[in-house]
């Protein structure tokens, strides 16, 4: 970016977002935060009435949002994470369209009641703050799935919590407060799948929970229980022992107790009943565990001891200024040839990339055929006149000629009638605003197989026979989301895999996908084999050092795949 340009025009990315009248868009770090200190954030960015997502992070002079955000009708989504906000507008009622709303890690000591008038909230994260209370209205948020407010000072959780409203309120994470009652209306939640009320202030457990017959997962670890039979369970048992515990009414209920007056002892029909619907609930529950038995995903780590003998990524020192965080590690056993294996696969790399990569502002996923290229690799960054690529279903060009062609093309579809907005790979374009070097990964042969978060290279680009990939996670943000990325990459792999393995599908080779004459085989057992392939996955790991080769990441190290997925066996 021109710096006399810059002098003139401090706030280019909002000025350029209003004259392209953009509906994404993204304001991080330390240069934003010193524009905000100086100046404070331009108004401008309340004008900009097509945006359905906004973001502001990492800026901690950012102490307020003015009230003319309700402006912003059409916003969708909407992250103002890692500033240090000390109190929210009352106005964010009014965007009635609203699906998340992320404010964590700021300073705020409530939250505004008015955030009940949006229906169509699907997701609130108001985790790492100083919250002593929720906000009023929370059972009218009929849409509701997932609401995160960990690591606050909550005491109370107010009965509307509990609304029988919220049918797809689906995840409650509220760890680290002070919270010190769980009230049994829990079970009013139909859709309740996880619950996390780790280290807070509870005594007790309402039995009322085993009746939530969704729950998956439970987290009550670092509560002081008065039964301690139960708190040493839910410090170490899985949820389905918690909950048939608390089903059964913990330890010692009924026992030893001397019948009220009047009280009659039960039926021999009762007692036959009981027995019965307790022998067809055990039947159930067996059937359930072999279920989970043939349902189990399996994931081997091969742990590299020879670092020399290691595939290894080499980081250069300018990707500090552009994208400095990189993970990657080696993926054998992937079956991608039957049926829609490969669609599927490409397919939950977009969602992955939509949802836990919040489109792609916070981390991108890279995908490579490790046959088809050499290591080492090198991650590198350079200018973007000087980085040659070959992307996905294009010609080989430069960066800057294909930025310039993205750009283009983007614009021509704003010209389209009824077609404001842009989809595709034109969203990430702004990413790279102002950048003198691009990054890209590189491998032996000084091919770019890599430009994130824009795009991959056509030379290694994922077909039916690969079975053998490099996994790339890169980011701007941390190394501690790129490995949560991966962690969430190589579990939904896991998960295709089997799906593949179990459904059998039938194995059609295209043209670009065909086996090469000496890699066929003639044995139809081994034929079979090759096709259906196994359930197993095998995680090698990939070492990425600096220029000196001292060690700056391996994944999966050690704390890594360290999921809470119930039926995912990982072996180290």
């Amino acid at each position: 970016m021109d710096v006399s340009a810059a002098s003139v025009d401090p706030w280019t990315e909002i000025h350029r977002a209003e004259s392209e009248k953009r509906r994404e868009l993204v304001l991080q770090g330390p240069s934003v935060d010193r524009r905000i200190q100086s100046g404070g954030l331009d108004p401008t960015i309340y004008r900009l009435s097509l945006l359905n997502y906004l973001e502001i992070s990492q800026c901690p002079s950012l102490t307020e949002v003015h009230g003319d955000i309700g402006r912003l009708s059409n916003l969708q989504s909407l992250i103002l994470c890692r500033n240090k906000l000390g109190s929210l507008p009352q106005e964010l009622g009014a965007l009635k369209v609203l699906r998340v709303l992320d404010v964590s890690a700021n300073e705020l000591r409530s939250l505004p009641d008015e955030l009940s008038q949006l229906g169509e909230l699907n997701t609130l994260n108001a985790s790492c703050n100083r919250i002593e209370a929720l906000p009023g209205g929370l059972g009218r948020l009929a849409k509701l799935s997932s609401i995160n407010f960990s690591k606050n000072e909550v005491r109370l959780l107010p009965e509307e919590l509990f609304s029988p409203g919220l049918e797809h309120l689906s995840a409650i994470v509220a760890s680290e407060n002070r919270i010190e009652e769980l009230s049994g209306d829990v079970q009013q939640l139909p859709a309740l799948k996880t619950l996390d009320l780790s280290n807070n202030n509870l005594s007790d457990i309402p039995a009322a929970l085993a009746d939530c017959s969704k729950l998956k997962e439970i987290n009550f670890k670092g509560n002081k229980l008065k039964d301690k039979r139960l708190e040493k369970m839910v410090n170490g048992c899985q949820t389905k022992s918690v909950l048939e515990y608390l089903r059964a009414g913990g330890r010692g209920k009924g026992k030893g107790k001397a019948q009220e007056p009047g009280a009659k002892e039960e039926s021999v029909r009762e007692k036959s009943r009981k027995k019965r619907a307790d022998r067809q609930q055990k039947d159930k529950e067996d059937k359930e565990d072999d279920m989970e038995d043939v349902n189990q995903m399996i994931v081997k780590v091969l742990h590299v001891q020879d670092s020399a003998s290691a595939f290894t990524v080499k980081v250069v020192p300018q990707v500090r200024d552009v994208r400095p965080y990189i993970v990657c590690c080696i993926i054998k056993g992937m079956n991608l040839k039957p049926g829609n294996a490969l669609k599927r696969f490409l397919m939950a790399q977009m969602k992955l990339h939509d949802e836990i990569c919040e489109k792609r502002t916070t981390a991108t996923i890279a995908t490579h055929d490790l046959h088809r290229l050499r290591g080492p690799l090198l991650y590198d960054a350079r200018p973007p006149k000087m980085l040659k690529i070959v992307p996905l279903g294009r010609k080989e060009m430069s960066a800057m000629e294909l930025m310039r062609q993205l750009q283009f093309e983007a614009a021509e579809q704003r010209k389209q009638k009824k077609r404001q907005n842009v989809s595709g790979l034109h969203k990430y374009l702004q990413l790279l605003d102002g950048k003198e070097n691009y990054p890209c990964l590189v491998d032996a042969e000084d091919h770019v197989i890599s430009f994130p978060p824009i795009t991959n290279s056509e030379k290694t680009k994922m077909r039916k026979t690969t079975s053998e990939l490099l996994l790339e996670v890169t980011s701007s943000t941390s190394l501690q989301i790129c490995k949560d990325v991966m962690d969430s990459l190589i579990v939904k792999m896991a998960e295709l895999n089997k799906f593949t393995f179990d459904h059998k599908e039938e194995v059609v080779n295209d043209a670009e996908s065909d086996l090469a004459e000496d890699e066929k085989v003639s044995d139809p057992v081994q034929q079979a084999d090759q096709e259906h392939g196994s359930p197993e996955l095998l995680v090698q790991q990939v070492r990425v050092v600096d220029t000196d080769g001292n060690l700056r990441v391996v994944y999966p190290s050690r704390t890594d795949l360290n999921t809470d997925v119930c039926n995912l066996i990982v072996i180290r």
